[in-house]
C-alpha cells in the first residue's frame, strides 16, 4: 500500500514531457518543458536552475537552486503580452542587448529614438522573437 502511494506521488510529479528545450545563460539554465496533465491538456513548465557553490577548495559543495513557473494555455496570451511590455520597457530604459562579432557579450546602450518608436508601434499581438547564440 505504501509503495502504491509513493508510485502515484512520483507519477503526479513526473508528468509526461512532450517537448523540452534548455537555454544556457552563464550560471543559470532555463528549461522550457511542455507537459501533459492527467486530462491530456498541455501546459508549459519554466524552470530556472542556478548553480550555487558553497565553500572553497576541496570543501566546496555544489548545489542547484531551482524556481518553477507553470503556464496554462488560457494564460499564454496575457503572459506573452506582459513579457513583451516588460522587455520593451527595459530596452527603452537601458537599450537593446546585442552581441557583436568582436565582443561576445556587450550591451548596446545607444538605441536610437527611431528604434524605440518602431518597437512601441509594433502590435502586442506579434510574437516574441528571441535570438540566443551560445
Amino acid at each position: 500500500m505504501e509503495d502504491l502511494k509513493k508510485k502515484n506521488a512520483t507519477d503526479m510529479n513526473d508528468k509526461e514531457i512532450v517537448f523540452s528545450q534548455s537555454i544556457k545563460a552563464g550560471k543559470r539554465i532555463y528549461y522550457l518543458d511542455v507537459k501533459k496533465n492527467r486530462k491530456d491538456e498541455m501546459f508549459l513548465a519554466i524552470t530556472e536552475s542556478k548553480k550555487v557553490i558553497m565553500g572553497e577548495g576541496e570543501d566546496s559543495q555544489v548545489s542547484f537552486e531551482k524556481h518553477k513557473i507553470f503556464l496554462y494555455k488560457e494564460d499564454f496570451e496575457k503572459f506573452m503580452n506582459g513579457l513583451q511590455e516588460a522587455v520593451k520597457f527595459i530596452q527603452a530604459q537601458q537599450g537593446c542587448y546585442t552581441k557583436s562579432a568582436n565582443d561576445a557579450g556587450t550591451t548596446d546602450m545607444e538605441v536610437s529614438k527611431t528604434e524605440i518608436q518602431t518597437e512601441e508601434a509594433s502590435s502586442l499581438n506579434d510574437e516574441i522573437k528571441i535570438d540566443i547564440d551560445f
